[in-house]
């Protein structure tokens, strides 16, 4: 295996431009000055890593190459230095594969790689995430249970009325044919019923000819105990839908197109409103809960400006009903502060220190907003007043989700491609770092300082899909 020396504990090199990185890699291929020969001016080239949910320091890493030009030579660079022991060639198609080792010294972080093509030239640069490795511990402290559920598990939510946990699943791509929700005893995990959603109207496939539109899956889900309810998002068709939760019956099957990719449900018993995010749109459709017809729509903006700026994208949803304020976090590493009796956005500032960021919680008791981040693995920790970052903590691979439990004040964030959950207090120490199965997705509280995790994984594993409690002793 070809060892690099690259991607030191020092990263203060990484600020050379992206012209003068480019100019590098053309000398370090030639042996000379640039020679400014023919331009590849349709350069449509991609790099992804493969074959590993994670890069670690002191591991190799896969990565592939797509949309080259055929015979194109492709090197990869960091620091101005080669990392392959010589170029590889795109085939026929414009791919390629190729593999380097990752320094046992490598700092965790996004590593910006240039990757240079010739014949013809181009280049490009390429964030290489390397993850932190964090150990497991403190499972002592906690007494965990765990139980197979159904296939397919995305979302749960704990009623503390009827204390039954409510979970969504749903397996494959459109057209989805396989989906339940699913009633839960919190105590024993068994499932106490189970329903299928209904038929979705047909739909166009890929080749633009009508298929089968599969069922309603569910995915995001929430309760609304003032009226009995259970709300989810059917995102592959673009809507949502509301249950009962004495016998899990149909109440409303909204029409698709209704909410645009919903990804996460909050209700606001106090409001009689369901608020709902849209992951790819600044939107946040609102609707009554005892109507169940939308009321309105909140857009906020992002607050970015210049050539990083791009749209907000509504994630995860944190509500205090208390306050008033709903904390809405977006892919673009902001978060948005709505007030609920109006439905006004109060301000939106930009996460320091942060990067995808997916998942948010709120502590009301020290006014601290959790941000759980799938590209920078961390989690970020904000005055929720000043908007400013008051610490930020490594915590695992593809930090996905977050929950905070106000019982044991406690912070619980699903680290997806680490296949762990990382408990923190709300200082951001990290308490411990449990082993949550493959691909643990979602974390929602339950009662007495106990939250429950769901975890998806590959169908072929036994600790896959599997519903977990944990609870501090």
């Amino acid at each position: 295996m070809y060892k690099n020396r690259f991607f030191t504990p020092s990263l203060t090199r990484l600020s050379v431009s992206f012209a003068a990185a480019a100019m590098l890699a053309a000398c370090a291929s030639t042996g000379s000055g640039p020679q400014f020969s023919k331009a590849d001016d349709s350069f449509a080239g991609q790099v992804r890593v493969v074959d590993a949910p994670a890069v670690y320091a002191g591991n190799p890493v896969k990565l592939a190459g797509s949309n080259f030009k055929p015979g194109q030579e492709v090197q990869f660079f960091y620091e101005g230095i080669a990392i392959l022991p010589q170029a590889v060639v795109a085939d026929a198609e414009g791919k390629f594969t190729t593999e380097t080792a990752i320094p046992a010294s490598a700092e965790p972080g996004r590593h910006s790689v240039v990757v240079s093509a010739t014949n013809p030239n181009a280049a490009q640069v390429f964030p290489l995430k390397i993850s932190p490795q964090i150990a497991l511990s403190g499972e002592d402290q906690f007494s965990i249970v765990n139980q197979k559920l159904v296939t397919g598990l995305y979302q749960s939510a704990y009623s503390p009325k009827n204390n039954v946990v409510f979970a969504a699943a749903a397996v494959g791509r459109p057209p989805v044919k396989e989906s339940q929700l699913v009633k839960v005893n919190p105590d024993t995990l068994q499932v106490l019923q189970a329903v299928t959603p209904i038929q979705a109207p047909a739909r166009k496939g890929p080749d633009g000819q009508e298929q089968p539109g599969g069922v309603f899956a569910v995915y995001g889900i929430a309760v609304d105990d003032a009226n009995g309810t259970v709300w989810v998002t059917n995102t592959r068709q673009n809507t949502i839908a509301v249950y009962r939760q004495a016998d899990l019956a149909l109440i409303k099957q909204f029409a698709p197109g209704e909410v645009g990719h919903g990804r996460d449900v909050a209700i606001d018993s106090q409001q009689g409103k369901a608020y709902v995010s849209t992951a790819f749109t600044p939107n946040i459709e609102v609707f009554s809960t005892t109507t169940l017809e939308k009321v309105g729509t909140i857009e906020p903006q992002s607050s970015i400006r210049g050539p990083n700026a791009r749209p907000f994208g509504s994630m995860s949803l944190a509500l205090d009903a208390a306050s008033g304020k709903l904390f809405v976090v977006s892919g673009t590493g902001e978060v948005a502060v709505i007030n609920t009796a109006d439905d006004s956005v109060a301000k939106v500032f930009p996460v320091a220190g942060v990067n995808s960021s997916s998942g948010i919680a709120y502590d009301a008791s020290t006014n601290r907003i959790f941000v759980s981040s799938q590209g920078s693995d961390n989690v970020a920790i904000i005055d929720a007043d000043s908007g400013q970052t008051l610490n930020t903590v490594l915590v695992g691979a593809g930090s996905l989700n977050v929950a905070f439990d106000p019982v044991s004040k406690l912070a619980y964030t699903a680290n997806r491609g680490a296949n762990t959950v990382t408990v923190l207090n709300s200082n951001g120490e990290i308490v411990a770092n449990l082993d949550a199965g493959p691909m643990p997705n979602h974390i929602s509280v339950g009662p007495n300082g106990s939250v429950y995790v769901v975890n998806k994984g590959q169908g072929a594993n036994a600790e896959s899909n599997n519903i977990t409690r944990i609870q501090r002793k």
